[in-house]
């Protein structure tokens, strides 16, 4: 009985230091955003998006809304359906991260560029951009 409880204090332990690790700096907020972005997810990468932000997609430019980035995002990836995204390079300062990556979707290679910077305590997208790499 006392191995199951030294199981179990253990197995909480990890948890806490999971959970806390998720609200830290050392927590890559870049897995699920390349997750989504790979998926063609618009509904769940919008949960990233700050209340406004700037949404470039192919050099047209838009300061929008959540709402109105979202539907921006929901034409690109309705006729350009995505394959794969990787991310190629990271870098951050005090409240603020940045992300380059590579986008493959429908039959084309794009280039992602994305800001994300912490208020409150939660990292949200201030800036996404998508450029066809020539």
């Amino acid at each position: 009985m006392r191995s199951l409880a030294r199981i179990l204090i253990a197995f909480a332990a990890v948890l806490v230091s999971v959970s806390s690790n998720a609200g830290s700096d050392s927590y890559d907020v870049f897995v699920p955003i390349s997750k989504y972005l790979a998926l063609g997810d618009v509904e769940s990468l919008s949960s990233w998006f700050a209340d406004n932000l700037e949404i470039s997609i192919m050099s047209t430019t838009n300061d929008s809304s959540k709402n109105q980035a979202k539907q921006i995002l929901k034409t690109f990836f309705d006729s350009h359906t995505p394959r794969s995204f990787e991310i190629n390079h990271t870098a951050s300062s005090s409240n603020s991260k940045y992300a380059l990556g590579s986008l493959n979707a429908g039959g084309e290679l794009f280039e992602v560029t994305i800001f994300v910077s912490n208020t409150k305590g939660r990292y949200k997208i201030q800036q996404l951009k998508i450029d066809r790499i020539r």
